[in-house]
């Protein structure tokens, strides 16, 4: 019954969120793609979400690897773990939201925008 209210888009995620208008759309939002774009989808998606709604970014622990050295990462996990620091510290940073980090399998960051 609500198949009239879903539109499916298919891409590249910081071109399909640049594509959408620059108002406050979503009550949620999960955010759950190539690692390194996590900063951009998440800087994207909180400018469309409006106030009380909630942003779960999945993945934000990386099996404990955003605490590791890195120095036995190859270059792709050193970059993806990288983005998802950088995500970590925006979010919780971030006084336009309130936050709270779930230890749930690889960790779930919830952000409710104020």
């Amino acid at each position: 019954g609500v198949a009239d209210r879903i539109e499916i888009r298919i891409g590249p995620a910081a071109d399909t969120l640049r594509e959408l208008p620059q108002r406050e759309l979503f009550d949620f939002a999960f955010i759950d793609a190539d690692k390194t774009g996590y900063p951009d989808y998440y800087e994207q998606v909180l400018a469309r979400t409006r106030p009380g709604g909630l942003i779960m970014v999945d993945n934000v622990l990386a099996a404990g690897r955003v605490l590791a050295d890195g120095e036995d990462f190859d270059d792709f996990t050193r970059d993806s773990i990288g983005a998802i620091r950088r995500v970590n510290e925006l979010i919780t940073g971030d006084e336009r939201v309130e936050t709270v980090m779930l230890g749930v399998a690889d960790g779930v960051m919830l952000a409710r925008k104020r």
